[in-house]
C-alpha cells in the first residue's frame, strides 16, 4: 500500500477513482536523470515485492520500461556531450552543443 493509500485509509478517504490508490504519475520526460533513476529503482522494488493485481503490475512494468528509456536517453545525451569536447587553441576545452539526432547525420 502506498503512503497515499495509508494516509487516505487512516483518514477514512477513498482513493481517487481510476487510480488504484496510486498518485498520478509524473511526466517522465520532465524527470532529471537522478529522479528518473530513483523512481525506476522504487518501481523495480515495488514489482519485486509483488502482491499487486495483474493490471497494476503491468502498469508498473510499463512505467519502469519508460523510466529505463528516459535514463538511457539522458545518458546517451551526456555521453555525446562529453565526446564532443574539443580542444581549442591554448588547451582550453569547449563543449559543442550537438543533439543526438544531429550527430547521427554526420
Amino acid at each position: 500500500m502506498t503512503e497515499r493509500n495509508v494516509a487516505a485509509d487512516r483518514a477514512g478517504e477513498a482513493a481517487p477513482a481510476g487510480t488504484n490508490g496510486a498518485a498520478p504519475p509524473i511526466g517522465i520526460d520532465d524527470l532529471t536523470f537522478d529522479d528518473a533513476l530513483a523512481e525506476l529503482q522504487r518501481t523495480v522494488a515495488e514489482l519485486e515485492t509483488g502482491g499487486q493485481p495483474l493490471e497494476e503490475s503491468i502498469a508498473l512494468y510499463e512505467r519502469g520500461v519508460a523510466l529505463h528509456e528516459r535514463c538511457a536517453r539522458l545518458l546517451a545525451d551526456a555521453e555525446l556531450r562529453v565526446q564532443r569536447l574539443v580542444e581549442r587553441a591554448g588547451g582550453a576545452l569547449a563543449a559543442l552543443d550537438v543533439r543526438p539526432d544531429e550527430a547521427e547525420s554526420e
